[in-house]
This record gives structure tokens, C-alpha cells and sequence, in this order.
């Protein structure tokens, strides 16, 4: 790839060029090919930053890979390369199609343990994740938390708490979701209509 013809140029490449090509892995769910990148970035001595690692965290998550997608989360926590917001919806999201929904929950911990403030796409992934591991009160409680952040629940954090409840048999808590979609001017969508 272009990587390579630079090494063959004598370019080195640094860190845009790694956290392009890392970017075009996960846009193209090579999700092996983005970390071998990052290896050979590391082996090179040039430093990872937070966007090389989220395009490395948001491959994972593509590739249904949430453990390596946790590993990187965690290996920026302890180096230089602070994660953002974005790093910790990718690991998130990367936990829900896990469904990993503690890890995901524990994400939203580890996002207020940094001082980051929580945004919808974040809570939607982790909504998401309770959803599908069939953990309605969290799923719930969590569409508390974003209204308590002054954060305004999206279609698809209401329709993954009401497909949580719907699960469990909890058709009035369900209700009382859809409800509220309406209140917040949200217009519900088919996935709304048939959970």
C-alpha cells in the first residue's frame, strides 16, 4: 500500500499518515490490517495519538472485536494519548454489538472518572448494549442519565429502551418511553413502532 511506497521513497511515515491508513482500514472493516498498523507504528517509534487510536477502537468495534477495542481504550488511559468522548463511544459501541453491556456501563463510569461529559452517541451505544443483554432498568436508567445531563435522548437510545422493555414483558415502561419520545419531539421510527 501507500505505506510501504514511502518506505521505498524514503519517506518515513508519521503520524498523519499511520492515522489516515489506520482510518481507511476501519472505514474498510480490515479491523487486522488497522492493528497491524498500529504495531508497526509503535515498532517505528512513532507515537500513536488519540486519533490513530479511535480509528483503531472504531475498526474493532466494526470487526465485532470488543476486547481488542477495550485493550486500546485501556492502553490510552495509560499512556500520553488521553481518550476522548469519541474514544469511549467507539468502545462502547464496540461492546454493544458484543453484547457487553457491563463493559459498556462501565465505560460511562470510566468517561465521568475522566471528567468527560457523556454525549448522546456514547449513551446511545451503551442504551444499545443493555438492550441487547436484556437489562431494561439500566437501559432506562440511562435515558435518566442523558436527561439529567442535559443530553436529549435520540430515536435510537428511546427505541433500544423500549425494545428492552419490551423483552421483559415491561409494556407499561415501554409505553411511558414511547411517551416520552413524543413529549421530546421525537419522531419514533419503524424499529420504535415495532419493539
Amino acid at each position: 500500500g501507500i505505506l510501504r511506497r514511502m518506505w521505498n521513497d524514503t519517506v518515513l511515515p508519521n503520524v498523519i499518515s499511520y492515522s489516515a491508513a489506520i482510518s481507511a482500514c476501519e472505514k474498510g472493516g480490515q479491523w487486522w490490517q488497522a492493528l497491524g498498523l498500529l504495531r508497526m507504528m509503535r515498532h517505528f517509534d512513532s507515537a500513536p495519538n488519540v486519533i490513530t487510536y479511535n480509528a483503531a477502537i472504531s475498526a474493532c468495534a466494526k470487526g465485532d472485536h470488543w476486547q481488542y477495542a477495550l485493550g486500546l481504550l485501556g492502553e490510552m488511559q495509560s499512556k500520553r494519548s488521553l481518550p476522548n468522548v469519541i474514544s469511549f463511544a467507539a468502545a462502547a459501541s464496540a461492546c454493544e454489538k458484543g453484547e457487553q453491556w457491563q463493559h459498556a456501563l462501565g465505560i460511562i463510569e470510566a468517561t465521568q472518572n475522566d471528567k468527560l461529559r457523556p454525549d448522546v452517541i456514547l449513551l446511545s451505544a451503551a442504551t444499545s448494549a443493555c438492550e441487547k443483554g436484556g437489562q431494561w432498568q439500566h437501559a432506562l436508567g440511562l435515558l435518566e442519565v442523558m436527561r439529567s445531563s442535559h443530553v436529549l435522548p435520540n430515536v435510537i437510545s428511546c427505541s433500544a429502551a423500549i425494545s428492552s422493555c419490551e423483552k421483559r414483558g415491561q409494556w407499561q415502561q415501554a409505553l411511558g418511553v414511547f411517551a416520552q419520545m413524543r413529549a421530546d419531539k421525537l419522531f419514533p421510527d419503524v424499529i420504535s413502532y415495532n419493539a
